[in-house]
């Protein structure tokens, strides 16, 4: 466990804070938050004492504990292992289990499998990308392409197949950590942020990222609320902690005030 000298006095000042709110949000992302990143999109799992944390966070009455990822719900339910009190939130918060399910028009419909076709083209010319299928799109993972020259080549070709299918400029799409997404419907984590903020109504917000897609949610925080960057970039977040294991000694932080106040 990491140390609580590690984490920097300030932000431990604002976790005792925000840990006495009436209401309070604690909003993850996955890949690289609570799970170490890995070129097995399938074999990550949630640092087991962040894991601990979050549970005993989830049954306080007062705070409210989702992950917001951009997997899909479908892909984000194989690899978490936490009770119905936590909140699930996939495609960067088009799904929940409480939305209905996306439904497209004829014409999206058909658009979307020349789009899952083109990643599959992607595909069989650059062995080791994954492909993800979302309900509205489709992600190119290149992690396992093994280097930057093959993910920016493999992520070109995508990216021109896909410029010859959307004649109407109906295809959204963005970049996270050495992957290529896809979609027909936008959507993001500010957005998810905001949706649960209200449904919550909460106090404060804990929000906690690593990827580029992570900037919508700390863009959308308020002084009242928290944001935190794991690892290096630049980021909207005010405060920055260096791996997943320390995301688990945050969370331990704001479960227990005290030890906020007596490093």
């Amino acid at each position: 466990m990491v140390q609580s000298s590690q984490i920097e006095t300030g932000l431990r000042a604002e976790l005792a804070r925000i840990s006495e709110s009436e209401g309070l949000i604690v909003a993850l992302d996955f890949d690289g938050t609570l799970a170490e990143l890995s070129s097995d999109p399938w074999g990550v799992r949630a640092l087991p004492e962040s894991v601990v944390e979050i549970e005993r966070l989830a049954s306080r009455t007062d705070t409210k504990v989702a992950i917001i990822s951009g997997r899909s719900l479908h892909a984000l339910k194989r690899v978490v292992q936490f009770s119905s009190t936590v909140a699930l939130v996939g495609s960067h918060g088009a799904e929940t289990e409480s939305k209905s399910p996306t439904v497209l028009t004829e014409i999206e419909t058909q658009l979307l499998e020349q789009l899952r076709e083109a990643h599959r083209e992607v595909q069989a010319q650059f062995p080791g990308a994954e492909i993800e299928i979302k309900p509205a799109g489709a992600a190119l993972h290149t992690r396992a392409l093994g280097s930057l020259e093959n993910t920016e080549e493999a992520q070109q070709y995508l990216l021109t197949l896909v410029a010859e299918l959307d004649h109407d400029h109906k295809i959204h799409h963005r970049y996270g950590k050495e992957i290529l997404e896809f979609t027909l419907r936008h959507s993001d984590k500010g957005e998810a942020i905001q949706e649960l903020k209200s449904e919550f109504e909460a106090q404060a917000v804990l929000f906690i990222g690593d990827d580029v897609t992570d900037e919508d949610g700390f863009a959308v925080l308020t002084p009242q609320d928290v944001g935190i960057k794991v690892g290096e970039g630049q980021t909207r977040a005010r405060f920055r902690v260096g791996s997943p294991v320390q995301v688990a000694r945050v969370l331990e932080l704001v479960r227990q005030p005290e030890s906020n106040r007596n490093p």
